[in-house]
């Protein structure tokens, strides 16, 4: 009887303080389940460090380790993709090389799925102790909106840390869109899921990737991604600004009939001008982004580029 393999997707940009670390971390834990078979996929995404000469020592030690690199940096959307377009396994999960996703948690995952009959097993903090309060904050800000913006619902503190059936895999991989926001792909396939909660973990090395307008444009883009709310919004705002444009002309000319004496006072005329113009703006804005993203997919442009697997 074949034996069912478990394939381990690692993003990798500048990690080479975390991957020693890691690869020891995920040894340990692919001991402790076995006849489990695993494979460690590491995918590097364009690193300026030594990464990938770190992963190649670890392919010729340990069997069990694969790669593919990168021709740049694409970010880290399209190496978890690249990663399960290239993984074997029965079964697949995604974590960060920092150990801020406790490879430990794989074995209560995998006996979820065998035991209680989950397609999927994902992850997410219950605290968010050792980020700056103002990334909380928005983080919890942006769950909010956009779970109200969305028909999809997306978990607050979800991470990309998660355990897949083989189905599942395939299903997000039959999503080819160049914008790819996976944290809401998850949630569009669908697949019975079940959470498991854990405190936040801090980074083991290394420093973080993510600065925060990194996180704010990436949030934007979720939003962008999964809602047609925004475009409504400006549409509604149009509305009920040509209401007031018109009430407003209404009363001067009422108040000039009765009193004899025209509307004056440029500073106000001013920042009115302004205001509305503002508003245009955005409303513009708002429609430009999904402009963007629409001509962005009709380039049908690669997700990524390999430059090199270990199988070269």
């Amino acid at each position: 009887m074949k034996k069912e393999l478990l394939t381990v997707i690692v993003p990798c940009y500048n990690e080479q303080e975390s991957l020693p670390y890691f690869y020891e971390e995920i040894v340990k834990v692919a001991q402790t389940m076995k006849p489990l078979q695993f494979e460690f996929l590491f995918v590097n995404d364009g690193s300026k460090d030594q990464t990938l000469s770190i992963i190649k020592d670890l392919s010729q030690k340990d069997k069990r380790v694969r790669y593919v690199s990168f021709s740049r940096n694409f970010g880290k959307e399209a190496a978890m993709y690249a990663g399960l377009e290239y993984a074997k396994g029965d079964y697949v999960t995604l974590m960060d090389a920092d150990l801020q996703d406790p490879p430990a948690l794989l074995a209560e995952m995998y006996h979820t799925i065998q035991t209680e009959g989950y397609d999927v097993v994902g992850t997410r903090r219950v605290t968010r102790k050792g980020e700056p309060p103002i990334r909380s904050f928005f983080a919890r800000c942006f769950y909010k909106l956009i779970n109200r913006l969305s028909k999809v619902e997306m978990v607050d503190g979800a991470r990309d840390y998660r355990l897949m059936t083989r189905q599942v895999v395939d299903a997000i991989l039959s999503l080819k869109e160049y914008n790819r926001y996976s944290k809401g792909l998850f949630s569009f396939v669908g697949f019975d899921t079940k959470w498991i909660e854990y405190e936040n973990v801090k980074r083991v090395a290394g420093e973080t990737k993510w600065s925060f307008w990194k996180l704010l444009i990436y949030a934007l883009d979720g939003i962008t991604a999964f809602s047609t709310v925004p475009l409504i919004l400006a549409g509604v705002m149009g509305i009920i600004f040509c209401l007031i444009s018109f009430v407003a002309i209404m009363v001067i000319i009422i108040k000039t009939l009765t009193f004899g004496d025209p509307t004056v006072g440029w500073p106000s005329l001013v920042c009115i001008i302004f205001f509305v113009s503002g508003v245009q703006l955005f409303c513009i804005g708002i429609m430009g982004q999904y402009m963007s993203k629409a001509y962005l997919e009709t380039k049908h442009r690669p997700i990524y580029i390999v430059k090199e697997t270990d199988k070269n």
